[in-house]
């Protein structure tokens, strides 16, 4: 639809820094002390902090039962069913009892129903967090150090309990880092994690987890590897490891995967008429549990299963402070990456349904479950997709639904958990592979971003092959400084444009990209998409002597030249007409440059020699012209030089896009107006934010030479005032259209 054409039509004076800090009554803003009422004491305080750390007080006495207590008990239920078989298989992935997955369901997903702020996420066992302690575990407790010297094989108790206290110690100081940078308010640290840069990490954890399920798959004993091509070495193993894979094991995945797969696309199909998602995975596991109790998968058929599920709740024990040391990197890097995925869940499905989350709240709150679940032998964890997408679905408003799940992990670890003991581990493992299918289809993501945004692509590709290569860890910190790194230099390449009026109005737009702006005779509007700032001033610099079309330095070194050249024949003629004067006289005559012809003519004698007389008036000549020119910079004109002058008078630096200003900024603009003054262009800079000016106060800008009056409120004022008040043009110019 097109715009209608109207008049726009606005009458004001032309103004500068100054003029409208006059007009506008401008005073600096004062810093607000917030720090003084962070010791204010009183009851409506107390109760507002109580609020905000334990939210659970705050919404629970509102909760409207009639309404949503039905549709919470059924997502409740309907979690759970899903949490069973994902916390057993998740265990395995974490390289432990999958006993420890059921814990790992309970106490973290009650811990956050209390502390948490979202109201549809799903907290618990996650495959990229699983798969992260998991390389912690297999690199600090790997099986060759548990080898039995009789008969070389594995001592898994001793293995298992080894593991189980470094993932609970792991996840102890998880919780710490979360919630200490939740109570700090570092929630915004999450933000360094842009969406391609968590994308293409969840992507290569997904291809971890899928080679780490191989082994299971196939029936393989692998060894432990970690660090850096870890992956890679695994692979090549497998492969070289084939013809040793167990047929029963093999053939009881692959009829669990396409059971699975089937389930899935049956619900897909028919989502609209089933008022729950058909339990698959449950009813999978526990006909899985049932062939392989009644076939004897295990004896007739080297199955590997579970084993033994201890029925009831372990007590808690306390982290192994000797520990820390090792596990302390490890623990930063999965409280971050559990935080990124929770807080981007949560914001989803906060703007989906309208209520706010508070960023360092969830910190607080996934830091508690985590160190809550680790005192009582949890592993890290966070919230699931799969998970919260069908508590959202099945009709969940709250956290309710968390609890009633929690409470139905709890009746399976105290009652039911031991009927799962035959359950084959290669059931659990093609359950995994089957759930990596939502992270593996974010393989899609290559094709329309090379369409969208090629360098969101680049950090996409970057991280997907850092933490292939690097493993986990490394390969997160690789990505964000590469991410970073990008940010950087896409501000040293910034889209540089000189500027035309638009045809009839005040706006001023790109000459390459609008046809209709016409750059308006004798001054340069000149514009950077970025601010400017010390990694990317000279680049400004250069980048603005070039879009002028004029070589400034070559101008300025000729200059100085010319200067230096004129200096020293002025120096030279004096001393000649010193000597010849003191020959004529017999006195030494002191002249200087500025003395002229006639008072040497009333001071020499009347003898003077033909050469003296053309001497003098070479000098008269000069020094007549030092006087002329002195008038205009010194005798330094560029005309009087015979010099190219600049096809404009005045530069217009269009500083909108400057959000702060530093030392080598200030520095750069004053050499910016040092420069082209040297060339007689006069250097105005407009659209500054107040902000900045502020900076460019404190930094000592402005001073005898550079005023606010230099500075103006816009673009447009600023090209009005120089062609009002051309420095040094050879004809006025034409004044712009009235608007």
């Amino acid at each position: 639809m097109e715009l209608r054409k109207r008049d726009y039509h606005v009458e004001r004076p032309l103004l500068n820094q100054e003029q409208l800090e006059e007009l506008g009554c401008w005073t600096s803003a004062t810093g607000t002390r917030q720090w003084r009422t962070w010791f204010q004491c009183s009851r409506a305080r107390a109760r507002a902090l109580l609020f905000q750390h334990l939210p659970v007080l705050a919404w629970l006495p509102r909760y409207p039962f009639r309404d949503w207590l039905l549709g919470d008990l059924l997502a409740g239920l309907s979690v759970a069913i899903m949490q069973l078989p994902q916390g057993l298989a998740y265990a395995l992935l974490a390289g432990l009892p999958p006993v420890f997955g059921l814990y790992s369901s309970f106490y973290p997903v009650f811990v956050y129903f209390l502390f948490g702020t979202s109201r549809h996420i799903s907290v618990g066992t996650f495959a990229v967090m699983s798969v992260m302690v998991g390389s912690v575990t297999e690199s600090l407790a790997p099986d060759e150090n548990f080898l039995q010297a009789v008969n070389s094989t594995i001592n898994e108790a001793t293995r298992d309990a080894t593991r189980v206290e470094l993932a609970s110690t792991l996840s102890v100081l998880v919780g710490l880092f979360q919630v200490g940078l939740g109570l700090v308010r570092f929630g915004f640290v999450v933000t360094y994690l842009s969406e391609p840069l968590v994308r293409g990490y969840t992507t290569a954890a997904s291809v971890q987890v899928f080679v780490s399920q191989l082994k299971y798959v196939f029936g393989l004993q692998l060894s432990s590897r970690s660090g850096p091509l870890s992956l890679i070495y695994t692979v090549l193993e497998v492969c070289s490891k084939l013809p040793q894979s167990v047929v029963g094991t093999v053939v009881t995945a692959v009829v669990a995967g396409v059971v699975l797969v089937l389930v899935k696309l049956l619900n897909d199909k028919l989502h609209r008429r089933l008022p729950l998602p058909i339990p698959g995975e449950l009813l999978t596991l526990i006909g899985a549990t049932a062939i392989s109790y009644g076939v004897g998968l295990k004896h007739r058929f080297g199955v590997d299963i579970v084993g033994n599920i201890p029925a009831g709740l372990v007590p808690p024990a306390a982290p192994s402070p000797q520990l820390f040391a090792s596990l302390v990197g490890y623990a930063f890097t999965i409280a971050v990456v559990g935080f990124a995925i929770a807080i981007s869940l949560g914001k989803i499905f906060a703007l989906r349904h309208g209520y706010r989350v508070d960023s360092n709240q969830e910190l607080v709150a996934l830091g508690l479950s985590n160190l809550i679940g680790g005192i009582f032998q949890c592993f890290p964890v966070s919230c699931s997709m799969s998970r919260s997408l069908v508590q959202e679905g099945a009709g969940g408003n709250t956290q309710v639904a968390g609890a009633v799940s929690s409470l139905f992990i709890l009746i399976i670890i105290l009652k039911l958990g031991e009927l799962f003991r035959d359950l084959p581990k290669a059931v659990l493992a093609a359950a995994i592979i089957v759930n990596l299918k939502g992270m593996l289809m974010q393989f899609t993501d290559i094709p329309s971003l090379w369409k969208s945004n090629r360098m969101d692509l680049l950090i996409w590709l970057v991280t997907f092959v850092a933490t292939i290569l690097l493993n986990l860890d490394i390969g997160l910190a690789v990505a964000v400084v590469f991410s970073l790194l990008l940010v950087v230099v896409r501000t040293q390449l910034p889209h540089y444009s000189v500027l035309g009026q638009v045809t009839d109005t005040d706006i001023y737009q790109d000459v390459a990209e609008y046809s209709e702006a016409r750059e308006v005779p004798g001054v340069k509007v000149f514009r950077s998409s970025a601010t400017m700032y010390f990694a990317n001033a000279e680049l400004y610099s250069d980048a603005l002597k070039q879009r002028c079309g004029i070589d400034v330095d070559h101008l300025m070194s000729q200059k100085k030249k010319r200067l230096r050249k004129k200096e020293q024949k002025l120096k030279r003629l004096q001393k000649t007409l010193q000597k010849q004067t003191a020959a004529s006289e017999g006195t030494s005559v002191s002249i200087h440059v500025n003395t002229s012809v006639r008072d040497m003519e009333s001071n020499n004698v009347e003898d003077s020699k033909a050469q003296q007389v053309s001497t003098g008036n070479e000098v008269e000549d000069i020094a007549a012209g030092g006087q002329e020119d002195t008038k205009a910079s010194n005798g330094s004109t560029l005309k009087a030089l015979g010099l190219p002058q600049p096809h404009f008078h005045s530069l217009v630096l269009d500083l909108s896009a400057l959000s702060f200003v530093d030392t080598v900024c200030i520095k750069s603009l004053k050499n910016i107006f040092h420069d082209f003054r040297e060339i007689e262009v006069e250097v105005y800079l407009a659209a500054c934010h107040t902000p900045v000016v502020t900076q460019l106060e404190a930094g000592h800008f402005f001073d005898a030479s550079i005023t606010k009056q230099h500075l103006f409120a816009s673009v447009h004022d600023a090209v009005l005032f120089a062609l009002q008040h051309p420095k040094s043009s050879p004809a006025n110019p034409v004044l712009m259209t009235k608007l």
